[in-house]
């Protein structure tokens, strides 16, 4: 059976919001993915696993670094 961790990391990326200020609309009108808040300084970007690699990828090229 998989570990918890690992799929949940498959399945979401989370990020300061700073760093995601001014990509959001590309990101959500890219990908199916869905964009939380949480709280005022950091949000959660949740899809699934070949929409989180595709936008891991967007976000590495436009200097976002997601490990």
């Amino acid at each position: 059976m998989p570990d918890a961790s690992q799929l949940r990391d498959s399945t979401q990326i989370v990020l300061s919001r700073e760093l995601l200020e001014g990509l959001e609309p590309r990101l959500d009108d890219e990908f199916t993915v869905s964009i939380v808040s949480e709280g005022d300084d950091r949000c959660r970007i949740i899809g699934s696993p070949v929409e989180i690699k595709e936008a891991s990828q967007f976000l590495a090229r436009n200097g976002i670094s997601v490990r």
